[in-house]
């Protein structure tokens, strides 16, 4: 009788969890964290390209020193980090350093619009493809960690669903946040190929004759 009475307790309680959203809100949290490996694998991948690019670009345009520290210190700020996805000021931080680390990447590939040479380097083109597909990879890992990431705050912040939330001590989390939301739907524009555009010289106004004074 008393085993009979505490399987319909268990009962009673699994059902009460699952009505509440319990089951629900693991699976979405599972989401988020598998959103944010993706994110993390991904940002590695380009951190382990710049050594190699470094040093190809170093081969030819040694003198190019200022633009080659900063991309090397960069890499060296991300990887310093040791993020807390579930820390608003954490995530910001990381989200940061990784811009500064996307942004120096960028200057260093405009240097080297100047070196034919460098450009003509099967290593250096072979580093372009694959930075240029981790730059897209990047952006889908993303896009899908900020989904994730609403889709569980929308859901536990329901009612009743956010009473199992409190009670189990789940929270919001924290989302990449962007100055302009078009940015996470589209993958920075990467172009390797093309040559810097000279710039065209303002075109001289033709000067007004003065018609001779009349006698």
């Amino acid at each position: 009788m008393v085993r009979l009475v505490q399987a319909f307790v268990l009962f009673v309680m699994v059902a009460t969890l699952s009505g509440c959203g319990y089951n629900t809100i693991q699976e979405k949290d599972e989401a988020v964290n598998a959103a944010w490996s993706e994110v993390l694998n991904n940002y590695k991948r380009r951190a382990d390209l710049v050594p190699n690019l470094v040093s190809t670009v170093k081969g030819y345009a040694s003198h190019e020193q200022q633009v080659l520290t900063q991309v090397t210190e960069a890499r060296s700020r991300v990887g310093s980090i040791n993020v807390n996805a579930n820390d608003p000021a954490s995530l910001a931080q990381f989200q940061q350093a990784q811009g500064e680390l996307q942004s120096a990447i960028s200057r260093l590939l405009v240097v080297s619009e100047n070196y034919p040479q460098l450009k003509a380097d099967q290593n250096f083109l072979q580093l372009q493809a694959q930075l240029e597909g981790t730059e897209n990879r990047i952006t889908v890992a993303r896009q899908r960690f900020i989904r994730a990431v609403q889709d569980y705050n929308t859901y536990i912040r329901r009612f009743p669903v956010n009473l199992t939330a409190m009670v189990f001590g789940h929270k919001t989390r924290p989302n990449f946040t962007v100055e302009n939301e078009a940015q996470i739907q589209e993958a920075p524009k990467v172009d390797f190929g093309a040559p810097a555009q000279p710039q065209q010289p303002p075109q001289q106004q033709p000067q007004q004759q003065t018609a001779p004074p009349q006698g």
